[in-house]
């Protein structure tokens, strides 16, 4: 019974490996690039809504600074 075990977990071993080739890891990269940009976009969008609630007069300075800044501590770009 240690043999049929042994040769699946062997297959499973050499068929996982194969799954880190270079174009997966080009592959993740890419995904990982897109989902940032789409991340980024969405604080773009973040600031322009709270831009435009501020000259609304919706909120107050003090809330459009403190939003501001929270926006632009989870951003790379802002």
């Amino acid at each position: 019974m240690k043999g049929p075990i042994i040769t699946i977990f062997a297959i499973m071993l050499a068929t996982g490996a194969g799954g880190c080739s270079r174009e997966f890891v080009g592959g993740a990269a890419v995904g990982a690039g897109g989902t940032g940009a789409a991340y980024e976009y969405q604080n773009k969008q973040a600031l322009d809504e709270l831009e435009d609630d501020f000259k609304a007069g919706r909120i107050t300075k003090e809330e459009y600074l403190r939003r501001k800044k929270e926006i632009q501590e989870k951003s790379l770009v802002y």
